[in-house]
C-alpha cells in the first residue's frame, strides 16, 4: 500500500521503488531524509499553486538530486548537480522512460541550485527547486501549515544539527573540485569550509582575458 504523508501519496511504481532502494543503498540517512522531505515540499507546493505535475517524475528528480555528492556517482570534474542528473538519466533509460521526461528530470536536478530560473520552467523542474529551497533555505516556510511540516518531519526527521551537517555534506562533495563552484551558490560553502579556497571573480576574468579590449 502506498504511503501517504501530509496528504501526499508517494509514488509506488516499480521505478519509484527502485529509486528509493538505490538512494537508501547509496546515501546516508541525512541525505535520504532530506530528499524525501524535498518531495513532499515540492508536491505540496505544486498543489498549492495548482500546477499539473507528474508525481513520479518529481519523485525521481528529488531522489537523485544529491546523488552527485556521493562517492558512487561523483565525477572528478563536473558540478555535483550534473553528476546527479547524469545518474538519474542513466537510471531512467534502463526503465524505458520517454526522452522528454528524462530531459525534464535531468534539467530539474542540474538547475536545483541555480535560483531564479527553474521557477519559470516546467512543473517538474520548478518543483524540485521549490522543495530544495524549502528544506535547505526555509523559503516559503510559512506557506505550509504546522500540520504539514510536523507530519513530514515526523516521518523524515531533520537532524538536530541539520543546518551545519548539510553544509558539511555539500563541502565534502565538492571540496576536491572547487572550480565547479564558479558562478553558483556552492562557492559560499567552500568559502566557509575550506580555508585554502580562493573565489574566482567574474569581472577579473573578463578584464584578464586574451582580448585586447
Amino acid at each position: 500500500m502506498a504511503e501517504i504523508i501530509a496528504g501526499v501519496r508517494v509514488p509506488d511504481s516499480g521505478i519509484a521503488r527502485a529509486a528509493t532502494q538505490l538512494v537508501r543503498d547509496t546515501e546516508d540517512d541525512l541525505l535520504y531524509n532530506h530528499s524525501r522531505r524535498v518531495f513532499f515540499w515540492g508536491a505540496l507546493t505544486g498543489e498549492r499553486r495548482g500546477l499539473r505535475y507528474d508525481p513520479e517524475l518529481l519523485y525521481l528528480g528529488v531522489m537523485f538530486h544529491d546523488m552527485g555528492l556521493t562517492k558512487a556517482h561523483a565525477s572528478p570534474d563536473l558540478r555535483f548537480e550534473v553528476d546527479g542528473a547524469n545518474a538519474a538519466r542513466e537510471f531512467m533509460k534502463g526503465y524505458g522512460v520517454p526522452g522528454r521526461d528524462i530531459e525534464d528530470v535531468w534539467t530539474a536536478i542540474a538547475l536545483h541550485t541555480t535560483p531564479g530560473i527553474p521557477e519559470h520552467m516546467r512543473p517538474t523542474i520548478a518543483l524540485v527547486t521549490a522543495g530544495v529551497e524549502m528544506d535547505v533555505l526555509g523559503i516559503a516556510y510559512h506557506d505550509f501549515t504546522h500540520e504539514q511540516r510536523d507530519h513530514v518531519c515526523a516521518h523524515h526527521p531533520r537532524e538536530a544539527n541539520f543546518k551545519e551537517n548539510i553544509i558539511d555534506h555539500f563541502a565534502q562533495g565538492i571540496i576536491k573540485k572547487p572550480e565547479t563552484t564558479f558562478g553558483n551558490v556552492k562557492a559560499d560553502v567552500l568559502a566557509l569550509k575550506d580555508p585554502t579556497y580562493t573565489r574566482k571573480n567574474f569581472c577579473s576574468i573578463i578584464l584578464g582575458s586574451v582580448w585586447p579590449r
